[in-house]
């Protein structure tokens, strides 16, 4: 049960660091959850345990075997936690998929993992299993976490417990005996990468990638085990697993609940002291924030030189340094003002925030250090068991990653390209050792991102290999800082697409904030319309092109923006234009809109400089 490591730091499989956590703090917080009634109950590590052997005895007398694949699809909640975490003590390993996943692309996830069970949410998700007989007849049974089963191959989540009390009645003994017969190198976790050039590849991640990444974090000493988080990430996404494992070694506690709708309400009332998210999250906060104070009102003024003294404090407090007093009482006056409200929306009690899936635009990082409210980004990916790199609350760099977790090394190919080599990484593709070998090399995982370190071994992650654009001038551009710019500096856009490779100039194909834009719309007594037609409006194409003079300020010259295009509709899941993580599918947008995209390059004369 307390099989160590290769490095000696702790337990080398999931189901031993459960064991661990639950022997050394017992009674400790592990998780908080909302019930029927939307309160918050909380679970204990013992509780925890208790839990997870019933789902882990119930999975075993439903014939798992080592290393058979079980898939689960539902939202981020507890039931999501449990179910993985028994899935690894019964030594089988989970196939995550999105509750958005088409369903073309959940049935190809279900087929090419060769899941033999799967645990969906609720009978929507079965339906999308039953669509395709094929599919449906590999998987034996299927639990739901919501909603009744047949009696045979459906189990309610009631009945799935009930298997497995019966199971451990007869065999008290079963979980333990998964557990000692599991080591770090079987496989745990199987999750298929966003696809957003193709087929998605299913990430083969084993035990002993998620004991290095919990061990690790909590020898670093980042969070204390006395804290709590706001888990609302989705757990599909490798992201989620790492926190789930970091839990485990540091002992830090989770209140859970995957209600994007639900975040405000829920920091208020949880009051964490961290809480993991993507750059959206941020910025969609800061853009609120912006918003609410119309540049002319008492308010907004007030709120402008709060930030401005914010700013003016960056280098001093970065530094660990004391401020000049005038400058000390000044942004008192600010926390007072303005910056203790913003805290008290996030709960009041956050330390830190960190920033992860995607790359974090410095400038809305700046904005909430100016307010006193730290993000941290880290950088990892689906290959690298999510954490490769880390900035450290204690010692923030802005603008990078940080450096490589201990035991993990990072170097620059020559062409600029990020490599990784660690126990983080990867076995290989599911089933595919072709792409397996184009980025596995002598240990080497080639990530496809570019980047730089610094003096220091700080990483700073500029963009994707594959992304780069070339000016018809000879001028390199990264898409990945164009849109970030954008994104930061333009409250009322929600997605942004910069285009440009072989042209003379960037251009951008932009989409609305929905909320945004209604508040917008309420300003110029434009509320009557739709969002479709409020996009096109003359009145919002002027407001922009202000912000987007703004934004150019802080671009290079040929990286500036001189056309934009406004789309109607936002990208989603269901038209192809996002993976279920929200991430662009940057060739099918420019294909979908080459027209578009070709007249923004009709004419020579530019009219944005």
């Amino acid at each position: 049960m307390m099989s160590e490591t290769e490095s000696g730091k702790g337990p080398s499989t999931v189901g031993a660091m459960l064991r661990w956590r639950a022997s050394a703090t017992p009674a400790g917080e592990a998780f908080r959850y909302r019930d029927d009634n939307d309160n918050w109950v909380s679970l204990d590590w013992a509780q925890t345990r208790q839990q997870v052997d019933l789902l882990a005895a119930a999975l075993l007398a439903l014939d798992l075997h080592s290393e058979d694949r079980v898939t689960i699809v539902a939202g981020t909640r507890i039931e999501w936690v449990l179910s993985d975490l028994a899935i690894n003590c019964a030594g089988g390993a989970t196939t995550t998929i999105y509750p958005n996943t088409s369903a073309t692309d959940f049935e190809y996830i279900v087929a090419d993992s060769g899941s033999v069970l799967m645990i969906a949410e609720n009978a929507a998700q079965l339906a999308k299993l039953d669509s395709d007989p094929d599919v449906a007849a590999a998987i034996r049974k299927v639990i739901l976490m919501d909603g009744e089963g047949d009696g045979e191959r459906v189990l309610s989540w009631a009945d799935f417990v009930a298997l497995g009390k019966a199971k451990l009645d007869a065999e008290p003994n079963a979980v333990d005996a998964a557990i000692e017969a599991t080591t770090g190198d079987h496989l745990a976790t199987l999750i298929y990468t966003s696809g957003t050039t193709g087929r998605a590849k299913g990430v083969e991640l084993l035990h002993s990638c998620w004991a290095y990444e919990g061990n690790t974090l909590r020898d670093m000493e980042i969070i204390p085990s006395n804290y709590c988080q706001y888990l609302w990430l989705p757990l599909s996404h490798v992201f989620g697993k790492a926190l789930i494992a970091a839990q485990m070694s540091i002992g830090f506690s989770s209140a859970v609940d995957g209600r994007v709708d639900k975040i405000v309400s829920g920091l208020g009332e949880v009051r964490p002291e961290f809480m993991c998210g993507a750059p959206r999250i941020f910025e969609k906060v800061r853009s609120a924030v912006l918003l609410s104070s119309p540049r002319g009102a008492i308010t907004g003024k007030i709120a402008r030189w709060a930030f401005t003294v914010g700013r003016d404090s960056r280098e001093y407090r970065l530094k660990g340094q004391p401020m000049p007093v005038p400058m000390q009482a000044a942004y008192a006056l600010a926390d007072k003002l303005v910056f203790s409200k913003l805290k008290a929306k996030m709960g009041g009690n956050i330390d830190f925030f960190i920033s992860g899936s995607a790359k974090l635009s410095q400038q809305v990082q700046a904005w909430f250090y100016s307010a006193g409210l730290l993000v941290v980004e880290g950088y990892g990916m689906t290959e690298t068991s999510a954490i490769s790199c880390f900035n450290v609350p204690a010692n923030p760099r802005l603008g990078t990653v940080g450096p490589a977790l201990p035991g993990t090394e990072v170097k620059i190919a020559e062409d600029g390209e990020v490599l990784i080599k660690g126990p983080g990484v990867m076995r290989g593709y599911h089933n595919d050792p072709e792409r397996t070998a184009e980025v596995l090399k002598d240990g080497w995982f080639h990530t496809g991102d570019i980047g730089v370190l610094d003096a220091d071994g700080y990483l700073v992650i500029t963009d994707r290999k594959k992304d780069l654009m070339k000016t018809s001038g000879g001028k390199y551009v990264a898409p990945a800082k164009v849109e970030a710019v954008i994104g930061a500096s333009i409250p009322y856009v929600s997605q942004v697409v910069a285009v440009g490779d072989g042209r003379k100039y960037i251009s951008a194909l932009l989409t609305m904030d929905r909320d945004n834009l209604v508040k917008w719309a309420a300003r110029k007594d434009l509320s009557e319309l739709s969002y479709e037609e409020l996009t096109q409006r003359p009145e919002l194409r002027q407001t922009l092109e202000r912000f987007m003079a703004s934004a150019n300020t802080k671009l290079e010259r040929w990286e500036t923006v001189k056309r934009f295009a406004v789309l109607p509709t936002e990208f989603s899941v269901d038209d192809g234009g996002v993976t279920p993580n929200m991430k662009i599918r940057r060739k099918v947008v420019t294909e979908r809109y080459a027209d578009l995209v070709e007249s923004m390059y009709d004419d020579d004369p530019v009219p944005m400089q």
